[in-house]
């Protein structure tokens, strides 16, 4: 009689353990990246792709379970399984009464999506995963053009390293990110689609053209848009809230800091905010606000401070001791109350590359993530950045608004909503 293995399991990194006990209908914490090819995709071709690159990524075959103190993942035996896109975006990938895997991946015409539930992995992880996946299936798709198989990624990290918790890596203890209580800030409000179904706003424009712009402004691309989401979110400030300012959480990167090839989570967070009340709501002195808030707070040692408040609670042997339903129900807690500190998020992936002799087959890759608020995504591949505003709200009058003044910029966007059919 053979003797039964236990799964090999993982505990789920300090960045991912707020995401099970705060998914709900209005923000499932799903992200998607796409790439548009320049033709239409072969369904079974991306399988044969999806099986091989799943391979590389062991993590991406796990799903979460539920612990006497924490949620973990265990290694399961299913199989992921390519699908024609038919559902709202960003549609719930975790139930916590089903054993499902914690990513999808669909097509549709030209495109290929990769949904991704974030307790797996932040956007640059779950980059990497797309990026093989594509390549794999461009080989497959035109082994003429490739015939030596698979180009090398600028990614070639091993398991042990895709698998890194960086969080506990760098892990600095005692020493803490001081903060001020962060006022309550300006909220948008408005009527919510149906279900609270997401809604997607693109623009697509040079990359170089906005860069130009930013550079002749003394700002960042991040920093200029930024300012101009600033702006727009005002244009829709009734008066008597003035007092509020308007808040953008803004991800960052920690690979960039710290040395990583983690595919799992490992990133920071930190607010920028503007107070029309009290600052004078130019532009230009909104963009100098930013631009030196950005510079201030983008170092590696105040990133290290705030990473250290994040693993703190894990770290703490009080708090590991308590059960898993009151963590919960204080995460949810404390989910809600830093909620009320956010006006809206502005998320950079940045520059996407591919391996030489594949950019002919790839028009753009785009991004976005669900949200309870309003959520501004950009990536860039070649001279094509695509900023995408996503949200459970009906109105688009803060995405006009920022599209506008874009266009004043000098900017010229080519602008594309989703159905809300789901095609």
């Amino acid at each position: 009689m053979k003797s039964h293995q236990p799964a090999p399991w993982s505990r789920l990194d300090n960045a991912a353990k707020i995401f099970p006990p705060t998914s709900d209908r209005e923000d499932t914490k799903v992200f998607r990246f796409a790439c548009e090819l320049s033709e239409e995709v072969d369904p079974a071709l991306l399988q044969q792709a999806l099986d091989r690159t799943v391979e590389d990524f062991p993590l991406y075959l796990s799903v979460i379970k539920k612990g006497m103190f924490w949620y973990y993942f265990e290694r399961s035996n299913l199989r992921p399984t390519v699908h024609l896109e038919c559902k709202s975006p960003c549609s719930p990938l975790y139930d916590g009464n089903r054993k499902g895997l914690l990513f999808e991946v669909t097509c549709y015409k030209r495109r290929i999506s990769l949904e991704v539930y974030h307790a797996l992995s932040d956007g640059t992880g779950a980059l990497q995963f797309l990026r093989t996946l594509v390549a794999r299936y461009l080989v497959l798709r035109h082994p003429e053009r490739f015939p030596e198989g698979m180009p090398p990624l600028d990614y070639d990290a091993s398991g042990t390293q895709k698998m890194d918790d960086s969080f506990q890596k760098y892990y600095g203890g005692a020493k803490r990110y001081c903060k001020d209580p962060a006022p309550r800030a300006f909220r948008l409000r408005g009527e919510k689609t149906e279900d609270y179904r997401l809604k997607v706003v693109s623009g697509v424009m040079s990359a170089s053209s906005v860069l130009k712009v930013a550079h002749s402004c003394g700002a960042t691309l991040t920093v200029l848009l930024a300012a101009v989401l600033i702006e727009a979110i005002h244009g829709e400030m009734p008066l008597r809230e003035e007092g509020r300012p308007v808040v953008l959480t803004v991800p960052v990167n920690l690979r960039s800091y710290f040395p990583s090839a983690s595919a799992r989570n490992f990133f920071g967070i930190f607010n920028v905010g503007y107070n029309f009340k009290k600052q004078p709501g130019t532009f230009e002195d909104i963009l100098s606000h930013v631009g030196g808030y950005f510079k201030r707070e983008l170092t590696a040692e105040r990133l290290a401070l705030r990473m250290n408040e994040l693993a703190a609670l894990e770290h703490n042997l009080i708090a590991r001791a308590v059960p898993l339903a009151f963590k919960d129900v204080s995460l949810r807690i404390a989910n809600r109350l830093s909620e009320r500190g956010i006006t809206a998020a502005l998320s950079n992936v940045g520059r996407i590359s591919m391996p030489a002799g594949m950019e002919e087959y790839i028009r753009l890759f785009d991004v976005f993530t669900s949200t309870n608020r309003l959520q501004l995504c950009l990536c860039s591949f070649g001279d094509r950045l695509v900023l995408s505003f996503s949200s459970t709200f009906a109105g688009v009058d803060v995405q006009r608004r920022f599209f506008r003044r874009l266009a004043q910029l000098g900017i010229d966007i080519e602008i594309t909503t989703n159905q809300l059919d789901g095609q």
